[in-house]
């Protein structure tokens, strides 16, 4: 790993200069990532390419990547097999009107490896099946309130900031304390006999209790509601089928994204057939949903995950990640906890005071940058099947001398 030195950022720092003037997304405060005010200087912005495990930004440093595209990327960087996939259907034109081959191989692969799944319907982004798995389930039951809980996409029912949202679109929409089955209990009933469904994430950084998704699916369909699984994050990472395989639990339908196609814009909507019918009902539409080469990427990612060994091996490495984590944790007396499944860790600072806790959180995640690891501050990490051992030692070299500087800070 490189020497914990300030990073040669300047090539980022002329480009955010320039894209500033033009990008919205970064030239207005309430847009701006946390993690891009994290400290000037030490957290770069802007890539040049990625390959496997690693990615180098426009200066020319490498790190390592556990942000991995917000969970996209689950085989590595630039896989060659799904990058052939790709190419193949890009050289014989992805996108001709017509349907392709490959949409019909890919609704049958989901069909085969998901749970319960018995039809396909395929969208492109997390939000567009989110959405679409409300809209089906109103129509399947005649109702129109919506029980949430996570990060659900960005659409009205579910935006997470109220601006350019009418107060009537998340009216009919209700949420619970996670892992609280009397919490969810009493959603129900506030409304009875009115909600369509409860759509939620499996888990997010706290794994689910014992017994809590069954009981939470037990309670939907006690009220006549119908059990959606949001598996943008969980899906193809914590096993061939998703939440419901690694938990034992059955819902009526589940969205997935992500690393469905390591990185390429495909999402998918799968369920029970005698729902997926309200589909010939509704107006769900997008001009690229018949593109052929995200339906390769996400056959060529699912044919290489399906067996079960990469994502075994995605487990192992996240668990000896967290345990390093853990005790470097005791070693360094900084208090905090590591969270999160291990296909998906994450660390949380704890000390009691705010600015003694928010400076060694900004010099944990300066130290950890300056020596090859790229973590996010406040979003939970992933492990790709591309990493290895010698990346664990790596980045648990990084995070030792993150939490010495975390320390020191502290002492400040």
């Amino acid at each position: 790993m490189r020497i914990g030195t300030p990073l040669d950022l300047s090539r980022s720092a002329a480009l955010r200069r320039r894209a500033v003037a033009v990008d919205a997304t970064l030239a207005y405060e309430g847009y701006v990532l946390q993690r891009d005010r994290l400290v000037d200087g030490a957290y770069p912005l802007f890539g040049e390419r990625a390959a496997g495990a690693h990615v180098w930004d426009v200066d020319g440093n490498r790190y390592l990547d556990l942000i991995l595209a917000y969970g996209t990327i689950i085989l590595g960087h630039a896989d060659p097999v799904v990058s052939e996939a790709v190419m193949r259907e890009i050289r014989d034109g992805f996108a001709i009107t017509l349907r392709k081959r490959v949409q019909v191989e890919l609704a049958e692969l989901l069909t085969s490896v998901i749970p319960h799944a018995e039809k396909v319907f395929l969208l492109k982004t997390g939000s567009d099946a989110t959405s679409a798995a409300v809209r089906l389930s109103r129509v399947h039951t005649g109702r129109d309130r919506v029980i949430r809980w996570g990060y659900n996409g960005w659409h009205d029912w579910c935006a997470t900031r109220p601006g350019g949202v009418p107060a009537e679109a998340q009216s009919v929409v209700d949420t619970f304390d996670y892992n609280d089955l009397d919490s969810l209990r009493r959603a129900f009933e506030r409304h009875p006999g009115e909600t369509a469904c409860l759509l939620m994430m499996p888990f997010e950084v706290e794994p689910p209790a014992p017994g809590f998704l069954a009981g939470a699916a037990e309670l939907a369909r006690e009220h006549g509601a119908l059990f959606v699984l949001d598996e943008m994050r969980s899906g193809f990472r914590m096993a061939p089928g998703g939440a419901q395989e690694r938990y034992h639990v059955r819902a009526d339908l589940v969205t997935f994204s992500k690393a469905m196609a390591n990185g390429y814009p495909i999402a998918a909507l799968v369920g029970r057939e005698e729902v997926m019918r309200a589909v010939g009902e509704v107006h769900i539409s997008s001009t690229f949903h018949v593109n052929g080469a995200e339906m390769a990427a996400a056959v060529a990612t699912i044919n290489q995950l399906r067996d079960g060994r990469l994502l075994t091996h995605v487990e192992r490495l996240g668990e000896r990640l967290q345990a390093g984590l853990r005790d470097q944790l005791v070693e360094h007396g900084v208090p905090g906890r590591v969270l999160g499944v291990p296909q998906m860790p994450f660390l949380r600072l704890t000390h009691p005071d705010e600015a003694i806790r928010s400076r060694a959180h900004d010099a944990f995640y300066t130290e950890t940058t300056r020596r090859g690891l790229l973590l996010h501050p406040n979003h939970h990490w992933y492990v790709s099947a591309a990493m290895t051992d010698d990346d664990v030692d790596a980045a648990l070299e990084a995070t030792a001398a993150g939490f010495r500087a975390a320390d020191r800070a502290s002492d400040e």
